[in-house]
Parts: C-alpha cells; sequence; structure tokens
C-alpha cells in the first residue's frame, strides 16, 4: 500500500489532490462535497474585499481538447466569506482549506490577508493574476517582478499563515518572478493559471462563443506548460509548489510531482470526469506507485534531474 500523505508548508494533507481555486468553491456544502469524494485539501474561490461581479454568460465552454473561461473572478466578498463559508466548513473540518484572495490594489492584499487570517485557513493563496488597475494597461500584478514582489510583501506583512504565490504562465520569465516572491517571504507557490488569453468562434453565429469574447484556457492542452514552469520554478527555488494545469488523470499528477509539484491542484478535471474525478485520480495514483514499487509519494517529487 503506498503511503499518499504529506506535508505542505507544514499542513498535513491526507493525499496530494486539491480542489483549484475558481471551481466548485463558492458554499461550504460544496467544498465539504469535494472532500467526501476523495480530495485531500480545498481551495476556495478568489475571494475580494467586497462583493465582485463577473461577467454575462456564457461565460465558459469546453471541448475535447481544452476549456475556456471568462467567469470574471465573480465573489460575494470578504464578509460573506467570513460570515458563511468558513465557519461552516472549519466546524467539522475534514482536510485543509486553503484561502484564493485576490484584488485589484497591493494595499488590499495587505488588508485582505490580515483579515482572512482571522477565520483560520490553512494556508493562504495570493492570485495575482487579475488586471492591476493601478497601472494604466491593466497590466497583471503577476507580469511584473516588482508588482508581484510588492503583493507578497504586503501580505507577508499582516499575517503569519503560510502563503502561497499563484503564478501566471503569460510572462517571459517566471523564474525571475517567482524568486522575487521567494525573496519577499513567499512560502511556496501555485502554478500554473491559465494560458492565454485565448477566442473561439461559434461558426454558425458569426461571433464569439464568450461575451467576453476572450477567456483564459485550462485543460489537457495545458499540461506541457505547467510541466515546464513547475521544472523551472523548482529548480530554482526549491520551494514546496501546488501543480496544477491540465491534471485529468493519475498518471497526469504523478507527471507533475515528479518535476516538482507537492500538491496536485484540479479544477477543468471537474468538468471531464465530475466530482468523483478526485477519488478516481487518487486511486489511479496508488495504482501507478504500486506497479513502479512505489511505497511513499514523497519518494517521486521532484526526481527529474
Amino acid at each position: 500500500m503506498t503511503n499518499l500523505e504529506l506535508e505542505f508548508c507544514g499542513v498535513h494533507f491526507e493525499n496530494p489532490t486539491v480542489l483549484a481555486s475558481g471551481v466548485l468553491g463558492v458554499t461550504a456544502s460544496s467544498l465539504k462535497n469535494v472532500v467526501r469524494n476523495g480530495a485531500g485539501g480545498v481551495t476556495t474561490k478568489s475571494i475580494w474585499l467586497t462583493e465582485h461581479i463577473g461577467h454575462n454568460n456564457p461565460t465558459m465552454f469546453g471541448t475535447s481538447s481544452y476549456f475556456m473561461n471568462a467567469v470574471g473572478l465573480s465573489d460575494g466578498g470578504l464578509t460573506k466569506a467570513q460570515e458563511e463559508t468558513f465557519p461552516e466548513y472549519n466546524e467539522d473540518k475534514k482536510a485543509p482549506i486553503i484561502a484564493n484572495i485576490v484584488a485589484s490594489k497591493i494595499d488590499d492584499f495587505g488588508e485582505l490577508a490580515e483579515k482572512i487570517t482571522i477565520s483560520d485557513p490553512d494556508l493562504i493563496e495570493i492570485n495575482i493574476s487579475c488586471p492591476n488597475v493601478e497601472d494604466k494597461y491593466g497590466k497583471p500584478f503577476a507580469c511584473d517582478r516588482g508588482d508581484a514582489a510588492s503583493v507578497t510583501r504586503a501580505v507577508r506583512g499582516k499575517t503569519r499563515k503560510p502563503i502561497i504565490v499563484k503564478l501566471s504562465p503569460n510572462v517571459n520569465n517566471i523564474v525571475e518572478i517567482a524568486q522575487a516572491c521567494a525573496n519577499e517571504g513567499a512560502d511556496g507557490f501555485c502554478l500554473i493559471n491559465t494560458v492565454g488569453p485565448g477566442m473561439a468562434i461559434d461558426i454558425d453565429l458569426r461571433r464569439p462563443i464568450l461575451t467576453n469574447k476572450v477567456g483564459g484556457i485550462s485543460g489537457p492542452a495545458i499540461k506541457p506548460i505547467a510541466v515546464k514552469h513547475i521544472y523551472d520554478v523548482y529548480k530554482a527555488t526549491g520551494l514546496p509548489i501546488i501543480g496544477t494545469g491540465g491534471v485529468m488523470t493519475g498518471e497526469d499528477a504523478i507527471e507533475l510531482m515528479m518535476v516538482g509539484a507537492r500538491l496536485i491542484g484540479m479544477g477543468t478535471m471537474v468538468y471531464y470526469r465530475g466530482v468523483e474525478g478526485f477519488g478516481k485520480v487518487v486511486k489511479e495514483m496508488e495504482a501507478w506507485c504500486k506497479k513502479n514499487g512505489v511505497k511513499n509519494i514523497e519518494d517521486i517529487i521532484g526526481v527529474i534531474p
């Protein structure tokens, strides 16, 4: 029997699978259902200081090879998370919960981190891939080394919880940005976020499928990009990584762990395999480990030289 238990930034997980932010993470009941279906942990949908209205439908669609979304980071706001999501989830918590926070201003990230800490998440994940409204060009914080470092510094100054920075693949040098965050106190990383933006057309209606016209690309097609970025960031920093991007099977999860991922985030997988997919991926990982004589999942993390 393979031991799939591990620790991530001092937090114990029964298995490496984690619900990625943005999927099924709106209510405590949906988060609990993910755990019941086999996930080792969960991540909330991105939490803003105040209610944030996303884009109009249609906001997502999928094909056999990729998924595209332009939800627009809709959220009920911090108060709703503090009064509803965390109290209900924590009263009989069965698995760690990661609070994903997002903001349009650097100072707001710090305020969010301070206030969400009171709700006692196990880790805080910083989503720095939203548009930076302090920049007249709308450049995401994740695309600038200085901005990424500033957000990390702001959060680190407001909480003692482990902080994970969620990085974007849409940059020239992800290692440079990761190192800047590490220098400011990041405990680990989540990568990658969606690729793109991309665009798809309904040729019968002669218009874009998404109301927003463009959206982030996830799903099976982006896994090789995730593998490369995880490998590079792990080799450069050695910090723990939540690997996400294109994971559909246990074998996919093993691949990301071999290049340095310690936990495996899955979101789009639910579209293809349902929430039951978490338990299926865990079983597939166990089957692969048994077949290959792996007794402890720790033994495969970062084995690719």
